[in-house]
């Protein structure tokens, strides 16, 4: 049941508040709500505290004060129960209706958000109602209570008075703590469809006596994104702008929102390359007031609806579309192959961003139109791909047939499960296979797969980590000095244990580097086996072993004692003093002209 047009002299209630639900059977676009909470009632299980959560101007609060009704009406003799159709003529649901009930509270957490305003609700459960069945706690933007509002509301919630119950609202659900959310029946309300949507505003439009086309409601219930509340809003609106008359050029202007026949030209214009074409189709749109943003949004959304044509067809026959618009993205989606649509998402996706973010939106919308303009020349990346394959096919074919490494020939990564050697180690091995370069086609830059001559293969470990660090490869380096346990090496394959913090693609890397220096094919294989400790471990071990030796030296230990407050700080190899002096003619001894005839006065 809703309020009928206002009577003459009084005032004005805009569409939201006027046709408010009052009832769960005038609640749309909620279903599973309405039957739980419709069986609930029925049934009497009725919870102590319901939370309701959803974005804005879905009903929340509404069905909020439908579940304080439900409960409380008396029916039209006074005698009734609990009900999910409240009668609407009782005082209960008449005080209700009016916001003047004296035992529905509602509160406003938004406001009021301190543990002074729960003590408040704690210390009036204790009493009865003065005239309802239960007295009915509703609690909006609930998240924002304090924590200690929260937690002051703990054991209440739990455990309140028969005589109580709780609704709780919040449109940020992860707010709330979940010691509360544990002590509620939760309900997430969904969106409303815009089918939904469409009939609800049209059959209010009827109502009103308002003439609006079907074309303008489809534009409103989109724009409203869900919500019943800014739908109304936004045809309450409408219907002002056109004195009670609007179709869809009006609530599109009113919107700021482009046509959408533009919309499918200026596609079209950018995806053959018609930049002059398309840039005066942004300029009128313009200058009709839709704002560039919402251009390209618009473009966005058109790649988005064809490719889902394109890919499963569920949006071909939407009733929510205007014949023409379905029968043109048939057409559209057929011509335009998916690299081209996925590069046109891409592209619109990076330039909205620049478009909200730039001082003049109207200049970055076009460059993003511009740049997208030009990418419709390029060919698809098959193309390019068969044509660079039919032009060195006989390059590639002959590299990787000699397998010189020089040759042309592209690598590629082949995986699989190697035990080779290694029965108990569940190694998996990485190899870096040339034979499926061919199936690959893809070119590479000059030199990047040619061998690099090195003095010799590395033979061990140690070795190999040498050869990355003169190689100038620090991070991969880095990687196998300090995560790599080494299990098995022989020239052409490796085996190692890595340690979680190494990068999951370092075999593969290593495998590649090795091929694109020795022109071998090598295999790294992981293993689960323990391995050796890392060269970085094993240099650690080494300094303390030094340092423990150097420690137990009988000319440190004296020194330490001479000395009570030195300490052994680090350890350095020394050569001998022999050693040192040796040059290329033998032994360099002092002479006689080397000794300083002051050191003879001590």
């Amino acid at each position: 049941m809703t309020d009928q047009a206002s009577a003459p002299g009084t005032p004005y209630r805009v569409l939201a508040r006027k046709y408010r639900p009052r009832d769960f059977a005038e609640v749309i676009g909620q279903d599973a709500l309405v039957r739980t909470l419709s069986n609930a009632i029925a049934t009497g299980r009725i919870a102590q505290a319901f939370i309701l959560t959803g974005v804005r101007g879905v009903g929340k609060t509404t069905t909020a004060r439908i579940i304080a009704r439900a409960l409380n009406c008396t029916g039209p003799d006074g005698k009734g129960g609990p009900t999910v159709t409240p009668c609407g003529v009782c005082d209960n649901c008449r005080a209700i209706a009016e916001d003047r009930h004296p035992d529905i509270l509602e509160m406003d957490a938004a406001s009021r958000t301190g543990i002074s305003d729960i003590r408040e609700i704690i210390e009036a459960v204790r009493y009865a109602p003065a005239m309802a069945r239960y007295k009915v706690y509703i609690i909006d933007e609930v998240h924002m209570l304090s924590t200690a509002a929260f937690n002051g509301l703990l054991k209440t919630l739990e455990e309140p008075p028969p005589h109580v119950k709780f609704v709780f609202a919040t449109t940020e659900i992860r707010k709330v703590p979940v010691t509360v959310l544990s002590r509620c029946q939760r309900f997430d309300l969904k969106r409303v469809e815009i089918a939904t949507l469409t009939a609800h505003f049209k059959n209010i439009a009827a109502k009103e006596d308002a003439q609006i086309d079907d074309e303008a409601l489809t534009l409103i219930a989109r724009a409203a994104e869900g919500s019943v509340r800014d739908g109304l809003s936004l045809l309450d609106q409408a219907l002002a702008h056109g004195a009670g008359r609007a179709d869809a050029a009006l609530v599109r202007d009113m919107l700021g929102l482009a046509d959408r026949g533009r919309v499918f030209a200026l596609l079209e214009q950018l995806l053959h390359g018609k930049l002059p074409e398309a840039l005066d189709n942004l300029a009128e749109q313009y200058a009709l007031g839709a704002d560039p943003a919402v251009v390209l949004q618009d473009l966005l959304e058109l790649s988005h609806w064809l490719t889902r044509l394109k890919v499963v067809g569920d949006r071909a026959d939407d009733p929510t579309l205007p014949e023409e618009q379905r029968a043109r993205g048939k057409e559209l989606a057929a011509k335009l192959s998916m690299p081209v649509l996925a590069r046109c998402w891409q592209m619109l996706l990076k330039g909205l961003n620049e478009v909200r973010g730039a001082p003049i939106p109207l200049a970055a919308a076009e460059m993003v139109l511009v740049r997208l303009g030009y990418a419709a020349d390029l060919p698809p990346p098959g193309d390019l791909v068969r044509e660079w394959r039919d032009q060195n096919s006989g390059g590639n074919a002959g590299g990787n047939a000699g397998g010189n490494p020089g040759g042309g020939g592209n690598a590629a990564v082949a995986r699989g499960p190697a035990n080779a050697g290694n029965p108990g180690g569940g190694a998996t091995a990485f190899a870096m296979a040339q034979p499926a370069a061919i199936a690959m086609n893809q070119p590479v830059a000059q030199g990047v797969t040619q061998a690099v001559t090195l003095a010799a293969d590395p033979i061990n470990f140690p070795g190999l980590v040498k050869l990355f660090k003169d190689m100038r490869e620090g991070q991969i380096a880095a990687d196998l000095e300090n995560y790599v346990h080494a299990v098995a090496f022989q020239v052409g394959r490796i085996e190692w244990r890595q340690q979680p913090d190494a990068a999951r693609d370092l075999p593969i890397a290593v495998a590649a580097k090795l091929r694109q220096w020795t022109g071998k094919l090598w295999t790294i294989a992981l293993s689960k086996l323990p391995g050796e400790p890392t060269l970085a471990e094993q240099a650690e071990q080494a300094v303390s072993a030094r340092f423990a030796e150097a420690q137990a030296d009988p000319l440190v230990q004296a020194i330490l004692r001479a000395f009570p407050d030195a300490k052994l700080d680090k350890v350095h190899e020394a050569a001998p003093i022999l050693d040192e002096l040796e040059t290329e003619d033998g032994p360099a001894y002092m002479s006689d002209d080397d000794i300083d005839p002051l050191d003879e006065l001590d």
